[in-house]
Order: structure tokens, then C-alpha cells, then sequence
């Protein structure tokens, strides 16, 4: 039985022919907004099995010859130190990453374009550092009341006075670190400067969520939703499409919103728009490369729970999610479904319950569960861990794959010398042993074969991890999710 529900094959395919025949709608030269993760959609490849998180960027490379890169940074995120929250990095970096991964992969990056720019000092600095690097950089002024003075906007002392972006490709690729760059903004002011010159050029929009071809409350849509119960997006029929053609299609709100108002736009600079709806100026073809509909819906049902959980754990952590919380409860009420539809999420609070301590459980991808509990040696993660390496090398639970001689002098590192009150083993520490005995010991050696094979695995905690095992887990590819509870009562935790 395949578990797979999505057919990435055909999604490189179809979805390259699919901007190329937008490039060719606009007389050979398109603004294309990215939205989304380029290089690490891990979410697309929760939601849709099959989807490799890195298929946008393969399928670029299908008409890489034709690209070019404009990465868009604001001058505000780069001023407050903005931060990346799953990479930890802030957007200047994030954006000086990205300029690099693209060349690694032999795009060509042509420029960086600083947008809401008001002389401020580190977004200078920043021009400064990668014109010293070479890369051309373009600056894209604030303009009062944007986006809702539409006169001033599409006027010389608007769009006219930011700068015009040199490029030399026929597909422009406008992508940033993160939502609220300003790649719209980038766009049209091109689209102002092109026409202004006389240069055939177009627009177009990339979101990979919500799928336009896909029931409103399909669990895919709805996982979209989940992920960003933060940002208060919510999925929408498109009314503009349902006018012009009656076909129901979905968007979501922020597009919907914006929709007059880009028509304005569009139809000052170029004398009409060429859009009826939101949905017309997508390019996405998720939606027809869905090889099994069950699948994806099985997927979707479990990154919601997922997502229902990291923001439990967060707002017990003190950050303010609350009405995510709320809107995630609401979208699994509208599923029918409770936690315990987590696999891993019924055993975790049985043996914790039955141990009286913090207890782990890991669905591994064969769909055996295993489990851990807290010990003297090993905290409940690293138990679990070990757990299932044995599992998945047929070694018997009784084997100790690292005997206690080795873990009490690690210990006594810990607590005499490093400063550690818990003298447990995290997980990190507890691979790092484990290669040590696979030295000597096949059946460590063996165990530790097994660490490739762990990926796709879904694991829940009875409390909330640390993040050293949440990090180890995160990059064995384990999907891990936690109880809103700390393992004790006191006001500080790392």
C-alpha cells in the first residue's frame, strides 16, 4: 500500500509548463510574487506525502536559463532585528542565505531590493555590505497611505521615485525571508517602471496554500489555516471568481482583501487589469497533482493536531496565543476529531501515567509504537530513542546498548564539572555515546544503522521537551509534539 498521495513528478512538470505559458500571456516577461518557503516547505510535505520540500526550487530549475532572483528585504524588519523564528536568524541573514542557496543551485540572483526604506541606518549599512559584496541593491521608499492612496501610489512621486530595478531575465522571481517584505510592492513599482518604458511586462502570484482547485474545508485547506492561526488568515471562497466565471474556487482573506485594490493598480499602470479574480492570478498546480485524496486528508487531520499542540505549548510557555489556540480547537471541532486521534498521544499519557513520571511514545513509519520512561540514566526522550532503534533493528528490549558504566561518568560531567542540576542523558548525548559503543559493539553499530530509518516517525511527549531533544528529534526527521505541562512546578525552565 503507497503512502504517498502526491505525485511530485508531475508536479515539476506541470507547474513549469504552467509559468511558462504565463510568461508568454505578458509578451515575455513576468513579476512573479513567491509566497511560501522555497527551499524547506516542510509543511507541504506533511500535508501531502510525496511533496519533497524542496519541489519548488526543483521545479524552477526546469527553467532556471529563463530566471532570475530578486530577494526583498524591508528596511523596518532589518532596523528591529526582525527573526526567523523556525531558524532562529534574522532577516538580514536570512536573506544573505538565501542568496547563496540559490546560487548553489545556479540561479542567477540579480539584486536585493530594500522596500519601505526611510534613510534608516542599518538598513544602509546593510546596502552598503552587499554592494561591497557586489550585488546590486535597489531602494523602494515608504509611500504614505500605501495601499490605499492609489493616486499618489501609481504616480511619480510614488512608485516613480523608488529605484528601477535592472534585470535581465524573462522570468523575475521576487521571494524574501518572510511575509510582509513588501514583494507585491516590488511587483508593481517594476510593472510602473517597465511600462513606462515601453516593455511588455506582467504579473503573476505563487501560494502553494490554500489550493485553489480544493474544497473550502478540505482538511489540506484547513491545515493551511492551522498553520497560520497566528497571521488570522482564514480560507475563503473567491466571490470575484464566483462573479466572473461561477466557479467556486478558494483564496484567503488577505488576497480577497487586497483584490480592488491591485485591479486599481494594475489598471493606472497598464490601462486595464488582466485578472477577474484573486484565483486568476495564481500559477499554482498543487491541486492537480494529488494522487490520493485519503492520504493527503489522513496527513492534513495530523499536522492539525500538531499545530494545535505547538500552540498549547506556547502560550503555556507565555507568548501570546491564545486566539490561535481557540481557532485551532475550533478547526478540530470542525473536523470531529480530539488529540487522542495522534497515534503516539494515547500511549505517551498511559505509561506516564502508570510510571508516575514524564513518559515519550514514537509511531515509527511501519506504524509499530514504542515508548520511553524516565529514568535514573536516561530521560524519557533518549529512552524512547534507543527504544526504537532496538525496534527497528530486531534487537531485544532487555539488550542495554550502553551500559551504565558508560553513562555515569558522562553524568558526573554533567552535574560536577558543566553546572547541570538534571543528570540525565538528552538524546544528543545519548547518540553520542551510543556511537562510542558501536566501536566495540556490533549490535550498537547495528542500532545505529537504524537512525535514517527513524524519518516520518511521529513522536508525543507527556510534557513539554527541552530544546535539545526537540532539535535532535526535529532533525531525524520525527515529528514531535508535547503536553502544555513542564515537568516541574518552578517558574524557570530552559
Amino acid at each position: 500500500m503507497s503512502t504517498f498521495g502526491f505525485d511530485n513528478e508531475k508536479y515539476v512538470k506541470l507547474q513549469s509548463e504552467k509559468i511558462k505559458e504565463r510568461i508568454a500571456q505578458f509578451g515575455g516577461k513576468l513579476y512573479l510574487e513567491f509566497g511560501g518557503k522555497l527551499f524547506d516547505d516542510y509543511h507541504a510535505s506533511r500535508v501531502l506525502p510525496g511533496f519533497q520540500p524542496d519541489s519548488k526550487v526543483r521545479m524552477l530549475s526546469e527553467i532556471r536559463n529563463q530566471a532570475e532572483i530578486v530577494v526583498v528585504i524591508s528596511a523596518n524588519d532589518i532596523e528591529r532585528n526582525k527573526r526567523r523564528g523556525d531558524l532562529g536568524i534574522t532577516y538580514d541573514m536570512d536573506a544573505l542565505r538565501l542568496i547563496d542557496a540559490f546560487r548553489d543551485r545556479g540561479f542567477y540572483v540579480g539584486s536585493v531590493a530594500i522596500t519601505h526604506f526611510r534613510d534608516q541606518p542599518a538598513a544602509k549599512q546593510f546596502q552598503e555590505r552587499l554592494q561591497n559584496m557586489g550585488l546590486p541593491v535597489y531602494r523602494l521608499y515608504y509611500i504614505p497611505d500605501y495601499p490605499a492612496n492609489i493616486s499618489l501610489i501609481v504616480s511619480e512621486d510614488g512608485f516613480g521615485k523608488s529605484d528601477y530595478i535592472q534585470t535581465k531575465r524573462s522570468l523575475i522571481i521576487v521571494t524574501a525571508p518572510g511575509p510582509g517584505s513588501g514583494k507585491m510592492a516590488v511587483c508593481l513599482s517594476q510593472l510602473y517602471h517597465e511600462h513606462k518604458r515601453g516593455i511588455p511586462a506582467g504579473y503573476a502570484k505563487f501560494e502553494t496554500f490554500p489550493v485553489w482547485n480544493l474544497p473550502l474545508k478540505h482538511p489540506v485547506n484547513l491545515a493551511y489555516e492551522a498553520a497560520t492561526a497566528d497571521l488570522d488568515d482564514v480560507n475563503m471562497i473567491d466571490p470575484f471568481h464566483l462573479e466572473a466565471y461561477g466557479e467556486t474556487t478558494v483564496n484567503y482573506n488577505r488576497d480577497v482583501e487586497i483584490f480592488p485594490v491591485l485591479t486599481a493598480m494594475l489598471s493606472r499602470i497598464a490601462g486595464k487589469c488582466p485578472y477577474k479574480s484573486p484565483t486568476d492570478m495564481g500559477v499554482n498546480m498543487v491541486g492537480c497533482c494529488i494522487s490520493d485524496d485519503e492520504i493527503c486528508r489522513r496527513a492534513s487531520i495530523q499536522e492539525i493536531i500538531r499545530r494545535y499542540y505547538a500552540a498549547a505549548c506556547e502560550l503555556r510557555q507565555g507568548m501570546p496565543s491564545q486566539d490561535a489556540v481557540f481557532k485551532l480547537e475550533l478547526l478540530m471541532n470542525q473536523l470531529g476529531i480530539t488529540c487522542l486521534d495522534r497515534p503516539p498521544v494515547g500511549p505517551a499519557l498511559e505509561k506516564a501515567r502508570i510510571t508516575e513520571e514524564p513518559a515519550v511514545a514514537m509511531q515509527l513509519p511501519d506504524g509499530r509504537i514504542v515508548t520511553g520512561k524516565t529514568t535514573d540514566l536516561l530521560g524519557s526522550s533518549s529512552a524512547c530513542l534507543l527504544n526504537a532503534l532496538k525496534t527497528l533493528s530486531g534487537i531485544s528490549d532487555e539488550v542495554l546498548l550502553i551500559s551504565p558504566e558508560v553513562i555515569e561518568p558522562i553524568q558526573k560531567l554533567k552535574v560536577d564539572n558543566m553546572g547541570n542540576q538534571n543528570p540525565r542523558l538528552h538524546t544528543d548525548e545519548v547518540l553520542i555515546a551510543l556511537s562510542i559503543c558501536a566501536v566495540n559493539d556490533p549490535l550498537a553499530a547495528r542500532a545505529l544503522e537504524q537512525l535514517p530509518h527513524l524519518a516520518g516517525s511521529e513522536a508525543h511527549a507527556s510534557v513539554i521537551l527541552s530544546r535539545v531533544d526537540e532539535n535532535v528529534f526535529k532533525k531525524l526527521g520525527v515529528n514531535v509534539t508535547c503536553e502544555p505541562n513542564y515537568e516541574t512546578q518552578k517558574f524557570f525552565h530552559q
